[in-house]
């Protein structure tokens, strides 16, 4: 029997009715803070990736998906992250040109090759947010604020983490205070940090490993090596949250994991799902669209794990802080009984499809018997068994399916007194 591939997840009807759920709120607010929706391959050359996330990542070294072009032997890739994609589609069809700020959203499967386990999978889906061409710290506020309020109408609680971590400028005098601290330490390292503080030393302060974080919490800080404009930056991404009302934690621990970033990086984090607790992360990138080939034009963005945020509600709804959408249920089941009945029923719940309302009847020939546990198990509200003495009467009885009190005639021929009785 063939199963899914490791890493991969089936997500069952009982499972996207919450995802729907996910999906109208980032949509509705997404459109109301401006933003745009784009959608951009699922496999890109991998060279976007290489140049723009940075060889030394975890994901270019170790969690690309690859592929190759069968006609000229092209070297391509499943989509890890976002960002660098929606940069090659901005570039290449020349948007930015458009007005400033340039404010896209997606909603899509990315693909990393990693170790599976809660809330962690090879296949996931994330919503992310890209604006370009707005330098300020107010951007960065803006758009944390709409991370924001996707997790509130979602009703899962988290903490903001932020933090700076300076730019072309500043940085090499952290790299280096950075690079002494851990050469103290340096045989204490995971043999992964080790070679990080030859590549990228700004990673093992991301490092998972208990002893390296414990080593890591005495590292020199990222806020402490700021050039002028990078703390004034840092500053008023500050006030702006708190003009906000957004709570937030100053984290110096939070670098993000890819080359890109400059000055703003920031986490929201959940209590509700265990280990892998960021259930979105993003910052600033304003080198990103002149390495990738075009114009000086600054950036900000964050992706946020649908994936995890699924887990989130599942577990809130078990502890009953969260009521879960449930599976789409008829309002109206026809039960007919006879060839002419069934032609009845047929155009009867055409009907009722044609007014938004959703009715199903019987198209398996079942018995009578059959067709009533059909009804109840897919949790039909209203029942109505129609026959040959029904269709001559020209009426039925509409029964309740939980209420056996609730029960009345119906004209067979009168669609909106039927359409009335169930949809209240």
């Amino acid at each position: 029997m063939f199963q899914k591939p490791k890493g991969t997840v089936d997500i069952l009807p009982k499972e996207t009715v919450i995802w729907h759920k996910m999906e109208e709120v980032i949509r509705t607010s997404a459109a109301n803070a401006g933003f745009n929706e784009i959608r951009i391959p699922t496999f890109e050359i991998s060279g976007v990736y290489r140049r723009g996330v940075g060889n030394t990542t975890d994901i270019v070294q170790k969690e690309m998906f690859t592929l190759t072009d069968k006609g000229d032997g092209t070297e391509m890739c499943l989509r890890p992250e976002g960002t660098a994609g929606v940069v090659r589609s901005v570039i290449e069809n020349g948007l930015f040109n458009e007005a400033m700020p340039l404010k896209l959203y997606y909603i899509g499967p990315f693909f990393r090759y990693e170790k599976p386990q809660a809330g962690r999978s090879r296949e996931f889906y994330q919503f992310g947010v890209e604006m370009f061409g707005a330098a300020s710290a107010y951007a960065d506020a803006s758009v944390i604020a709409l991370a924001s309020d996707v997790l509130t109408k979602l009703e899962i609680g988290t903490t903001l983490h932020i933090n700076s971590i300076g730019c072309p400028e500043c940085r090499p005098k952290y790299r280096a205070a950075l690079c002494e601290y851990f050469k103290s330490r340096e045989e204490d390292l995971c043999p992964t940090c080790r070679e990080r503080l030859k590549t990228n030393p700004l990673r093992i302060l991301d490092c998972k490993s208990p002893i390296c974080s414990e080593i890591a919490a005495g590292a020199p800080k990222t806020i402490d090596y700021l050039c002028g404009d990078c703390a004034d930056h840092f500053e008023k991404l500050k006030q702006s949250l708190d003009a906000l009302g957004i709570a937030y934690t100053v984290n110096p621990k939070i670098v993000r994991g890819l080359d890109y970033y400059v000055r703003t990086v920031f986490e929201f984090i959940s209590d509700d799902i265990g280990a892998q607790s960021t259930v979105c992360g993003g910052g600033r990138y304003d080198g990103l669209v002149g390495q990738l080939g075009g114009p000086a034009l600054c950036g900000i963005g964050f992706g946020m794990g649908l994936t995890r945020l699924a887990l989130a509600l599942k577990v809130l709804a078990e502890k009953g802080k969260v009521t879960l959408p449930e599976i789409n249920a008829p309002r109206l089941y026809i039960a007919p009984m006879g060839e002419k009945a069934a032609v009845y029923a047929l155009r009867t719940v055409k009907l009722l499809r044609d007014k938004g309302i959703y009715a199903e009847c019987d198209i398996a020939s079942r018995s009578l018997k059959a067709q009533m546990k059909y009804a109840d198990k897919i949790g039909a509200r209203y029942c109505m068994v129609v026959g040959d003495n029904e269709l001559e009467a020209g009426k039925a009885e509409l029964k309740n399916m939980t209420d056996k009190d609730d029960r009345c005639e119906i004209v067979l021929d009168d669609i909106c007194a039927v359409a009335e009785k169930i949809a209240k």
